[in-house]
């Protein structure tokens, strides 16, 4: 099933894992570290209550828009290709609802799985001419390796959550959290070529 498909089908718990976890692995870039979304995260136990999201995500907002979320490789970019890749992170932080709705949800998620790809393609020292709705629909031929890791991740999450509820957060997680470990190396071997 293309990740297209998955997320048409997903629930408003899927959905949200599928967005925040595109976020997630992108934290590096606003100067996040692996704490920053771990209450958001929490938020989507079986014994969370959903209207605590948004007052929960107003926190991360506060701790990455004022750079007090950890590391700060995100603030390293340069001109152009890294200022690029910092307004899709922020932008998918932006956007992220204050409603734990399902319609609200698949509108961001659908956003994030489309801005996470980008921003892996603009990563990806590979060259990937094909348009990120193509690879999202199925058509996966001559994928540069880091969006094609991405888009595997986004899959996992999704089928994950589909499979197994609020058991497959657990694992949703741990494969977020791989991927943002690979962004962020990819993010600090960029920032150490430029020097």
């Amino acid at each position: 099933m293309s990740l297209v498909e998955l997320i048409a089908q997903a629930d408003e718990r899927g959905l949200t894992a599928g967005g925040l976890a595109c976020l997630d692995r992108c934290v590096p870039l606003l100067g996040g570290d692996d704490e920053t979304l771990r209450p958001l995260w929490g938020n989507l136990a079986e014994t969370s209550d959903a209207a605590d999201w948004g007052e929960l995500l107003q926190q991360a907002r506060g701790k990455l828009e004022s750079g007090d979320g950890g590391e700060g490789e995100g603030q390293e970019g340069g001109e152009g290709e890294g200022d690029a890749v910092v307004l899709l992170a922020r932008r998918m932080l932006a956007a992220a609802p204050a409603d734990r709705s399902a319609a609200g949800m698949r509108l961001w998620a659908d956003a994030c799985s489309v801005a996470s790809l980008q921003i892996h393609r603009h990563l990806d020292p590979t060259e990937d001419a094909s348009p990120v709705d193509d690879r999202r629909e199925g058509r996966t031929e001559g994928m540069s390796p880091l969006v094609a890791a991405e888009l595997r991740r986004q899959i996992t999450v999704l089928e994950l959550l589909a499979a197994h509820g609020t058991g497959g957060l657990r694992r949703a997680l741990e494969v977020s959290t791989q991927g943002r470990r690979v962004l962020r190396a990819v993010v600090s071997r960029r920032a150490r070529g430029r020097r």
